[in-house]
């Protein structure tokens, strides 16, 4: 039996195959192998150096038992939550960015959007770190000049947070209790350059006959973007969720940054990946770190698959 032409000259033309080989070495040595030692070393007492004794899975009983790290997971939870109600600016003002008349104005729009992207992480968040200074920090000078802050000294006096003073600076990084306040407000206004642009791919694709048809009937721009823009970019949305969740669960370097390896006063900032960091890189427990690690390779898998299953995109 003859094989298909597609098939034939593929094995025809095998040396072509050569080219991916380089592509192929450098994300198995740099992703794979990795991540196989972190399986690997999750068995086993291991420093980082070259002795290492096994133990089985003593390393995954300490962390079912661990305090700090279940208490991180909460932490992480109420993060993502928070990161799901970020997600609302960046579709809207790709909704926004989508409905403008002018070809122009949207490559502007565009072009705003990415320029930040240029900005290195890092610096962006050294940036955070300098706007929550309780002297010098532009969020507490912007209270003070609007007089918010006298509103939160007496919604504290109110409710007895025993937060806000009247006659002392807010330490957003230095108070248990709004630290994660502080993580809510980082990135303000929370349009996010990839998510918008992710939403303007999937607005884009909607053709303009469905918005002529919905003007026949009188439709409104709430519902437009209600049962005709916001169904149509589930796909898109679905594809953020993902991002979110992945990067919520993993990440942990602005807790670092912001709030060190100890996740600030009374570990209230504590996350997953900033507990496996500190294990590691503070502690000396790279064998216990890899075992974290996995815990949260199966939270990610998890979650993911959830999100897969039950955000449904109807077709």
């Amino acid at each position: 039996m003859a094989l298909p032409i597609s098939r034939h000259k593929a094995l025809r033309e095998w040396k072509l195959y050569f080219f991916i080989l380089p592509s192929l070495l450098f994300i198995g040595v740099f992703s794979y192998f990795p991540a196989g030692s972190a399986i690997y070393h999750s068995f086993f007492d291991w420093q980082g150096g070259d002795n290492k004794q096994l133990i089985g899975f003593e390393n995954f009983s300490r962390a079912l038992h661990d305090p700090v790290l279940w208490s991180s997971f909460g932490t992480v939870s109420v993060l993502i939550v928070f990161n799901l109600i970020k997600m609302i600016p960046a579709i809207l003002m790709a909704v926004l960015i989508h409905r403008l008349k002018s070809d122009r104005a949207q490559y502007g729009y565009r072009v705003l959007l990415v320029v930040p992207m240029i900005v290195p992480g890092l610096v962006t968040l050294f940036i955070w770190k300098f706007f929550f200074d309780p002297n010098l920090g532009v969020l507490n000078n912007v209270l003070d000049f609007t007089g918010l802050k006298t509103v939160l000294v007496h919604l504290d006096q109110f409710f007895g947070w025993d937060v806000f003073f009247a006659n002392a600076p807010i330490g957003w990084l230095s108070q248990p209790a709004l630290i994660l306040p502080s993580l809510f407000l980082w990135g303000f206004p929370w349009i996010g350059a990839v998510g918008v642009l992710i939403y303007l791919a999937g607005l884009q694709s909607i053709g303009q006959e469905v918005y002529e048809a919905a003007e026949l009937d009188g439709v409104g721009p709430f519902q437009k973007f209600l049962y005709i823009e916001l169904p149509l970019i589930l796909t898109q949305v679905r594809l953020s969720l993902v991002l979110l969740i992945i990067g919520t669960l993993k990440d942990y370097g602005l807790q670092l940054v912001l709030l060190g390896d100890t996740g600030g006063p009374g570990g209230r900032g504590m996350v997953p990946g900033l507990w496996m960091y500190n294990r590691a890189f503070i502690a000396g427990e790279f064998g216990y770190a890899c075992a974290i690690g996995m815990i949260l390779f199966v939270f990610i898998l998890g979650l993911t698959y959830l999100n897969n299953k039950y955000v449904r995109v109807d077709k």
